[in-house]
C-alpha cells in the first residue's frame, strides 16, 4: 500500500496531526503563518518541513508548492482560519481570512494530490465570498472548484461521536481523486462513540484553587489555605496541570456558583466590574460546566472565566459564616484538563516555553486529532481494501 504523505496547510501548532505518526502517515510539509505556532509545530514535529509565513505572498507559496513536489506529497489537508465565520467571533462577511480558502484550493490544483481533508466551523455553510464579482456559498465554491477531478463527501461532524470527551462541531470534506475508484468514509453510525463526560475525563485529576491575579503567596495561602498543596498534587500528575491566574472578583463569585449554573443568576454573589457595578452577559459567561455531560466547545478564550462555558464544574465543599453554599475550582480548566478535553495525547511534548495564552489560544482553534486519526484510519482500510482487490 502506498503511503500516504500530506501537506498541512494552516498548521496551527498541529492539534489535528498529535496522531497520525502513530498510524503510519506523515505530515512532511507544513505552513503556518504565525513564527510562535511555526516554532512550537516544528518543535513537536522536528521531521516536517515547516514553512513559516503567509501563504498569500507569491514566495511563501512557491515554497509549499516546490517542497510538496520535491516531498511527494499526495494528500493536503487544510484548516483555514475561522475567525471570519465562528460564532465565537465577529462573523464579519468580508473578513480577508474567508478567502483564504481561495488559496488551499489553489494549491490543491496545482499539486492534484490524491486525496483531501477541508475543514472548518459549521458557520463556513453559510459564508459568503466574491467570486469573479459574484457572492458565493463558500461549500459552493469547493464543490464547484474540485468536483470534476473529486467525489466529495461532505458532512456536519460532532467531536463527541468519535470520542472526545468535547462537544464540537466541525464543516469535513473528505475528497478522493476520481481515478483512485474508492471513496473516503465518515465513521458509520454504529461507530459513533457513547457520549464521555467531563467526569469520566478528567473527574480523577485533582483539585486545583486558582492563583488570584496580583497576590502574594502569603495572600494566595490567606485566602485559600490549601492552594499550594492543591498545586503540587497536581503538578505531580503533569506540569501543565497547574492553577490558572483570574482576578479576584471574577473568582470570588465563582466559589459561590454551583455546576452547570451562571454566576450571572447568584441573588448576591454576582460579577461586577471594578466599579462595583453589576455586569451584563450572557448566562452562558461566568458558567461552571456540567460533570456529567461532555465539555462544551473549547475556543480561543478558554482562559477567561467571563467567556462561554468555560469555568470547571467544581464541588460542593461546605459553607460559609453567612452559611452561602461554597464549591471548589474556581477557575477555567487547567491546560493539562484542556489537553484531555481535546483528545490530545497526555504525553503531547509542549515546548517549555510556550505561554499560556500561545497554548490556549492555539487549542482553541485546533480540531480534535482523534476525529483526524478515525478519518485516516477509514482512508486506510479503504486502500488496504483496494489493494486486496
Amino acid at each position: 500500500m502506498e503511503k500516504l504523505i500530506g501537506l498541512s496547510l494552516f498548521a496551527n501548532i498541529g492539534v489535528a496531526e498529535a496522531y497520525l505518526k502513530d498510524i503510519g502517515v506523515t505530515i512532511a510539509v507544513a505552513n503556518e503563518l504565525l513564527e510562535n505556532r511555526a516554532k512550537f509545530y516544528q518543535e513537536v514535529y522536528p521531521e516536517t518541513e515547516m514553512i513559516c509565513g503567509d501563504i498569500t505572498q507569491k514566495e511563501i507559496y512557491n515554497q509549499i508548492i516546490s517542497k510538496s513536489k520535491e516531498k511527494n506529497v499526495n494528500f493536503v489537508i487544510a484548516t483555514p482560519p475561522c475567525q471570519g465565520m465562528s460564532t465565537a467571533g465577529k462573523q464579519h462577511p468580508n473578513d480577508e481570512r474567508n478567502y483564504l480558502i481561495t488559496y488551499a484550493l489553489n494549491v490543491i490544483n496545482e499539486l492534484n494530490p490524491k486525496f483531501i481533508l477541508l475543514e472548518n466551523v459549521p458557520q463556513q455553510l453559510r459564508t459568503t465570498i466574491l467570486v469573479n464579482g459574484k457572492k458565493v456559498l463558500i461549500p459552493d465554491y469547493i464543490v464547484e472548484s474540485l468536483k470534476e477531478k473529486y467525489v466529495i463527501n461532505a458532512d456536519i461532524v460532532n467531536s463527541v461521536d468519535y470520542g472526545v470527551p468535547q462537544m464540537r462541531q466541525r464543516s469535513m470534506f473528505l475528497m478522493v481523486r476520481r481515478d483512485l475508484k474508492i471513496k473516503w468514509n465518515f465513521i458509520s453510525s454504529n461507530e459513533k462513540s457513547k457520549p464521555i463526560t467531563l467526569f469520566e475525563s478528567i473527574g480523577d485529576l485533582p483539585s486545583l484553587d486558582p492563583q488570584i491575579q496580583g497576590f502574594s503567596l502569603k495572600e494566595q495561602l490567606e485566602y485559600f489555605p490549601d492552594y499550594e498543596t492543591k498545586r503540587n498534587n497536581g503538578l505531580k500528575i503533569s506540569k501543565w496541570h497547574y492553577p490558572p491566574i483570574h482576578k479576584l472578583r471574577h473568582v470570588e463569585v465563582m466559589k459561590y456558583t454551583p455546576e452547570g449554573c451562571s454566576a450571572l443568576e447568584n441573588t448576591f454573589y454576582y460579577p461586577k466590574n471594578s466599579s462595583g457595578t453589576k455586569v451584563k452577559g450572557y448566562k452562558n459567561t461566568y458558567k461552571r460546566q456540567w460533570w456529567n455531560r461532555p465539555a462544551y466547545t473549547v475556543t480561543t478564550y478558554n482562559g477567561a472565566i467571563c467567556s462561554q462555558d468555560n469555568v470547571h464544574p467544581g464541588r460542593y465543599i461546605g459553607i460559609d459564616t453567612n452559611g452561602e453554599k461554597l464549591y471548589s475550582d474556581a477557575r477555567v480548566l487547567s491546560i493539562y484538563e484542556l489537553m484531555i478535553v481535546m483528545s490530545i495525547p497526555r504525553d503531547w511534548p509542549i515546548p517549555s516555553w510556550a505561554s499560556d495564552s500561545l497554548i490556549r489560544h492555539s487549542l482553541g482553534e485546533g480540531i480534535p486529532p482523534l476525529i483526524i486519526k478515525k478519518l485516516f484510519e477509514n482512508l486506510l482500510k479503504e486502500l488496504s481494501q483496494d489493494d486486496e482487490n
